[in-house]
């Protein structure tokens, strides 16, 4: 649990702004989270969530004031791209980010949850399964999904993936779920507060790659 527990996101305030630059600190050690995943085939997510994280970077480092907050970044490429946003900038790579913290999410959760497969109780494909047909799979063509069908076959057990989430430490079951659960009540509150500022300046897009 130490690679999340270590870098646990804040509480947001009251008009659930999100600091850009704690939100940035924050989610530069998540990348990393895909490896605990075994197989190769996450590595253009891993990849993904990287590249977006820079994109959005860039444009902080121009104006930190200015850019303050997440909807201030949004909301000024709004006015600055006219007809051209969403489709651009950071307002693009947040899109982009937030699906892959949404996978990241669901996939935490419904292992808290304890959501498992009956037959093969230590494996969690089922879980990976849920958090990719809920947060990335309307947004792949069929290609995508077929690559990805193909990682499930490599998923690991849920052992090795806590022991990967521990960084090699020795840790019982119910004590990483409940530092999931602790880990997820923040991170939740701030992938959910971007997926609402995404609905309310209408700047969601459901293109698929």
């Amino acid at each position: 649990m130490a690679l999340l527990m270590d870098n646990q996101f804040g509480e947001l305030p009251v008009d659930k702004a999100v600091d850009t630059k704690f939100f940035l600190e924050s989610v530069a050690y998540l990348p990393p989270f895909f490896d605990c995943l075994g197989s190769k085939v996450f590595v253009p997510i891993k990849s993904d969530i990287s590249g977006n994280i820079t994109k959005i970077r860039s444009v902080y480092d121009k104006d930190p004031a200015k850019y303050a907050t997440l909807q201030q970044i949004v909301e000024s490429e709004k006015e600055a791209y006219g007809t051209e946003w969403p489709k651009v900038g950071a307002t693009l790579a947040l899109m982009w980010l937030k699906r892959g913290l949404r996978f990241i999410q669901i996939l935490l959760q419904s292992l808290a949850d304890g959501e498992k497969d009956e037959n093969n109780p230590n494996l969690i494909r089922v879980n990976i399964t849920k958090a990719y047909d809920q947060a990335l799979k309307k947004y792949h063509g069929w290609l995508v999904q077929k690559i990805f069908k193909a990682a499930l076959l490599a998923a690991p057990y849920k052992s090795d993936f806590i022991k990967a989430l521990s960084k090699g430490q020795e840790v019982t079951e119910e004590d990483c779920m409940a530092n999931v659960r602790q880990f997820l009540v923040n991170y939740t509150a701030t992938v959910d507060a971007i997926y609402e500022m995404y609905t309310m300046l209408n700047a969601e897009l459901d293109y698929s790659v």
